[in-house]
């Protein structure tokens, strides 16, 4: 698959038409949000797309992406919604509206299993099998050719992945248990950010 890379510096254009359902997914210097900062985050359309912003780390100013992921009427579909939601209330301030995760989703919907990678994913839905090597490389300098087809293996299949899952969840009757998974993740979020990392349900 030929896909359309797109690099910007800060933000993205204010008249770049991404449409009503985007991919969405960061890259940060690590998994602790409050050390380990937001560098990159990616976006796909679904047409083999991948719009990348590397974001300028002493102030975070991008208006215009933050427009959108704030935007109640554009579906933003990540896997793993919880980290990276976290690290962009952390870092550029803002909600995200709208939000499916197709890692929730694979977890309530693909019980046969106790794999719910992307990559995993990927291969059962897409049948590629695509290269993690890039995972933990350092997003936080220049950008080499493999570290910006990595951030657009992240994106590019969402779209695919997330239609999958619903016809899954719809069959097996569990999407509205999905759908109040989905309610309870800003919370969830806010409770990383406040450092309750246990699980709060546990006895």
């Amino acid at each position: 698959m030929s896909n359309n890379i797109q690099l910007y510096k800060t933000d993205i254009p204010e008249n770049l038409k991404l449409g009503n359902i985007i991919a969405v997914d960061g890259e940060f210097m690590g998994l602790n949000v409050r050390r380990d900062p937001l560098c990159l985050i990616q976006i796909s359309t679904g047409n083999s797309d991948a719009h990348i912003i590397q974001f300028d780390r002493s102030e975070y100013n991008a208006p215009n992406l933050i427009k959108i992921l704030n935007d109640k009427n554009i579906k933003k579909i990540f896997h793993y919604a919880r980290s990276d939601l976290a690290h962009i209330k952390y870092y550029l301030k803002t909600e995200v509206n709208n939000v499916e995760c197709t890692k929730i989703q694979s977890k309530i919907a693909r019980t046969f299993s106790d794999n719910h990678s992307l990559k995993t994913l990927i291969k059962e839905f897409i049948n590629v099998d695509i290269s993690k090597q890039f995972q933990t490389t350092d997003f936080g300098g220049e950008l080499s050719q493999g570290q910006l087809k990595y951030c657009a293996n992240d994106v590019i299949y969402l779209h695919k992945i997330n239609n999958e899952l619903n016809k899954i969840l719809e069959r097996e009757n569990r999407i509205q248990l999905y759908q109040d998974c989905l309610k309870f993740l800003k919370t969830r979020v806010d409770l990383d950010l406040a450092l309750f990392k246990d699980d709060i349900w546990a006895h």
